[in-house]
């Protein structure tokens, strides 16, 4: 059993033209089932590094506070090197455990505008929806053909009440509606997080997705007042990150005229241009 988790970041609702987020991720890590007491330790070891030996009691990982400009909640006044240094540790630690990335970033503006002329269950303006929608179709295709024929996955996210009952439709469609040949069968369980909060993969997964977001914004110009130190931390985040990504172009899904919601995919899509790297330090 393979564990896919999933966290978003970017959520705006219907408000698809907020200029302080205006793009959308949703996507996380995954790892094998026996792997996540050895990642959970390795955590551990971090953390306690960090803290001194001293982790503050009911400890969680909120990135927005790690990487607040002065530190928020525990890492509150904390250096900024510091936290840099800490965040590098962890993404080593998921590239040394051989963990994989999974994401879909979509620049939500572009959702006002773009037709999806393909009949879906829900509603093709919502990122958060159409994000998942294809984060199944990734998933489904990844174990298929890179984990083996006896692999399966379990993905595993927080409860989002405003989804749910588009979600649940999403998921009973793509697994037991339209032709068999075209449902998703290496995804045995769709399973909400008893706590996110505690889970520490989905914690790892929200660290990741932000930091995808994060260099996104800044290489599409819209952090034009950012130190190049700054940028140049994400930048080398999402080098490292987006090497544990199997695919990048976008996985066509099979069915009846699903080629024009790939090509919907590509238009709202967001992606660096093909010679980023030449713009930072890394």
């Amino acid at each position: 059993m393979h564990f896919f988790y999933l966290d978003e970041s970017g959520d705006t609702g219907d408000n698809l033209n907020d200029p302080n987020q205006p793009i959308f991720v949703l996507g996380g890590i995954s790892l094998r089932d026996e792997g996540w007491n050895k990642t959970q330790s390795e955590l551990d070891k971090i953390f306690n590094e960090y803290f001194e030996g001293a982790i503050p009691e009911d400890f969680e990982l909120h990135t927005k506070q790690l990487l607040s400009p002065n530190g928020d909640g525990p890492f509150q006044n904390h250096d900024m090197d510091d936290r840099t240094g800490l965040v590098q540790e962890i993404l080593d630690l998921i590239e040394k455990r051989k963990h994989g990335v999974h994401f879909i970033a979509l620049n939500k503006n572009k959702l006002c505008d773009a037709e999806c002329c393909v009949e879906l269950p829900y509603n093709t303006e919502s990122p958060y929806l159409v994000a998942f929608d294809y984060m199944v179709t990734y998933i489904n295709w990844y174990v298929k053909k890179h984990l083996g024929s006896s692999a399966r996955a379990m993905v595993i996210f927080d409860r989002k009440d405003q989804y749910h009952t588009e979600i649940e439709r999403i998921t009973r469609n793509r697994r037991f509606k339209g032709p068999k040949a075209h449902r998703v069968k290496w995804i045995v369980e769709f399973s909400y997080s008893v706590d996110s909060k505690k889970n520490p993969m989905i914690q790892l997964s929200d660290l990741i997705i932000f930091l995808i977001r994060r260099f996104l914004e800044i290489e599409k110009g819209h952090h034009p007042d950012w130190t190049e130190d700054a940028c140049d931390f994400y930048a080398s985040c999402y080098d490292q990150v987006i090497k544990r990504v199997k695919r990048q172009k976008i996985v066509d899904r099979q069915g009846l005229n699903m080629n024009e919601f790939s090509d919907f995919l590509e238009e709202i899509r967001c992606f660096p241009s093909m010679q980023w790297r030449r713009n930072f330090s890394i």
